[in-house]
């Protein structure tokens, strides 16, 4: 069957107002309904080109009207409203200045709440600052770093658990002891500077350990709020501390 037959056998449906072969879609249209009741001419009135009027029927036009709390959903989810990168990473520069001024200073009384933010930020750059100290001095110690401060970890979490009454978590052990860690990274840029032998090594070796482990045990004190027990919690800290002193010293 060609085109003409199908068309002549349709002839009735076609000229019912749904299709006519003879006109294009914009006259059949303009034929039926008018053409200001469903077009409306562009500004150009010679363009030829015409707008569906969708007001008329009950259909929106723009996108505004189709999606109207889409400007607002996009305002609120908007990149100035993100944090910063360094907040969503943990790292708050205040509260790390803070910690190092504790440590550096361990005969000022510390706030029972400085380590309700328990952030590795601080530690980690000790730890690697001490690593890259010994580095310039010939010793690559990073492993022995790294080993001996997991074990000292782990040892003080135990203990720390056993004589508390709250109990403390491994990530409060593991700030606290890496940002007590700066007195010992100090005396490694000392070392790397001006060889220390005889009475000065002694010396500033024991001024170093007794200042970490002093440092350490003012924060757990505070911290765990362990009254009277200061002096206990310092020994072990000693004992970790004094093992950095010695990969930095001989």
């Amino acid at each position: 069957m060609n085109q003409g037959e199908f068309y002549a056998e349709n002839q009735e449906f076609y000229q019912g107002g749904f299709y006519n072969p003879q006109f294009d879609g914009s006259q059949q249209y303009r034929a039926n309904y008018g053409q200001d009741s469903f077009y409306q001419s562009n500004s150009d009135a010679n363009s030829g080109v015409y707008q569906p009027n969708y007001q008329q029927y009950g259909y929106p036009d723009t996108m505004s009207q189709t999606y109207p709390n889409m400007s607002e959903n996009y305002s609120s989810t908007s990149f100035e409203d993100e944090p910063p990168l360094l907040e969503e990473l943990g790292i708050n520069f205040d509260h790390i200045w803070e910690k190092t001024k504790s440590v550096l200073n361990p005969f000022k009384e510390t706030d029972s709440h400085i380590m309700d933010d328990t952030d590795l930020a601080g530690p980690l750059v000790f730890c690697l600052a001490f690593g890259a100290l010994l580095l310039l001095q010939g010793k690559v110690h990073f492993g022995y770093i790294y080993g001996f401060g997991a074990l000292g970890c782990a040892s003080m979490y135990g203990v720390l658990n056993l004589m508390s009454m709250t109990g403390v978590s491994a990530g409060c052990v593991v700030s606290i002891l890496g940002y007590c860690l700066l007195p010992v990274v100090a005396l490694s840029a000392i070392t790397s500077v001006i060889k220390l032998q005889g009475l000065a090594a002694i010396f500033f070796s024991a001024v170093g350990i007794g200042w970490c482990s002093l440092s350490a045990s003012k924060f757990f004190v505070s911290v765990l709020a362990m009254d009277s027990q200061q002096l206990l919690v310092a020994y072990p800290c000693a004992l970790l501390y004094g093992v950095f002193t010695l990969l930095t010293v001989f």
